[in-house]
């Protein structure tokens, strides 16, 4: 199945850079993943790829905003109805193949708005949400649409400050930036590590990612930013600042600069959004638009399996 699903992610753009079989090989580990395929007349109608950290529990990758089922396109002529109807039919398949398991916990992308067959099926939804900033082809009107805060902060860091912004900085120094943010907020610091960088060095060798630092003219790095991207959509992955800096503007300024770059490749970035107030609200003022999406649960973790997950992203963030 999984070799089928490779296949099918080296010809169709349009599914998420986070359900690919490359980032779920990266991020997952080659055997900690698998998919679930319907296929009619040796076609692929749907396929729904599973993290499977420990037996009988499906959950969320580090680094991967969204996963959940992917449909093959409909002609452009097919009426609503019968292309619900079909989703809904090619979803029960779905989670027939999926079958019994003592939990599950996955982020659908937004483009997916009915999950109705997953209520059916005993399933809860919680609504989350991101922000997108689209058209990025036209500079001048996203500019105009920001909100004149964060315009003043580009500003201020380009002009006051004399913020550089580089793209290309070293794993370890983007690796610092994240444990000051972390400090700062009085939390410790509980990212996977060890996939965070194998997700940038993959990213990089495929041309589909990078780091991104703020630099003064001391040499001190102010602020960085982790980008990646597809054809269909560019996604604020991970980031942070010199808590000693902030009031520079160089987080907004490293962001503007990261929508033009990415603007060659694609016409959206998505900042992944955040359920915090202050993260949301720095989101919003780039003049993104919130849009839902929904967490499908079922199920409860015990104990033993709250542990060894634990343990496991422990490891990880030391390898």
């Amino acid at each position: 199945m999984k070799d089928k699903y490779r296949q099918l992610c080296d010809t169709e753009k349009q599914i998420p850079i986070f359900s690919q079989a490359w980032w779920l090989d990266t991020v997952c580990g080659k055997d900690h993943w698998d998919v679930l395929l319907i296929e009619e007349k040796e076609k692929i109608q749907a396929a729904l790829p599973l993290y499977i950290p420990r037996r009988g529990i499906i959950s969320m990758p580090s680094y991967t905003q969204t996963l959940g089922p992917w449909f093959a396109p409909e002609s452009g002529d097919t009426k609503y109805t019968k292309a619900l109807g079909r989703r809904q039919a090619l979803c029960k398949q779905l989670l027939d193949k999926l079958g019994a398991h003592s939990y599950f916990l996955q982020n659908f992308h937004y483009g997916i708005t009915d999950w109705l067959p997953f209520y059916w099926e005993g399933y809860k939804q919680t609504t989350r949400y991101t922000y997108l900033l689209k058209g990025l082809q036209q500079p001048d009107r996203i500019w105009e649409n920001m909100s004149s805060n964060i315009r003043r902060n580009i500003t201020k860091a380009k002009e006051k400050h004399h913020i550089t912004v580089r793209k290309g900085i070293s794993i370890d120094e983007f690796l610092q930036i994240q444990e000051q943010t972390f400090e700062r907020q009085g939390i410790p610091n509980k990212s996977d590590t060890g996939t965070l960088v194998r997700l940038i060095r993959t990213c990089r060798q495929r041309g589909q990612g990078d780091l991104w630092g703020g630099y003064d003219e001391q040499g001190r790095l102010h602020a960085a930013a982790f980008i990646v991207w597809q054809e269909s959509s560019a996604w604020y992955l991970a980031g942070g600042g010199n808590p000693a800096l902030r009031q520079s503007g160089a987080h907004s300024l490293i962001l503007w600069e990261c929508i033009r770059y990415v603007s060659r490749f694609t016409d959206q970035f998505d900042f992944e959004g955040s359920m915090i107030p202050g993260v949301e609200r720095f989101f919003r003022e780039f003049g993104a638009i919130q849009t839902p999406f929904f967490t499908i649960t079922k199920g409860k973790l015990s104990l033993v399996d709250r542990a060894c997950l634990k343990i496991g992203r422990i490891i990880n963030r030391y390898e």
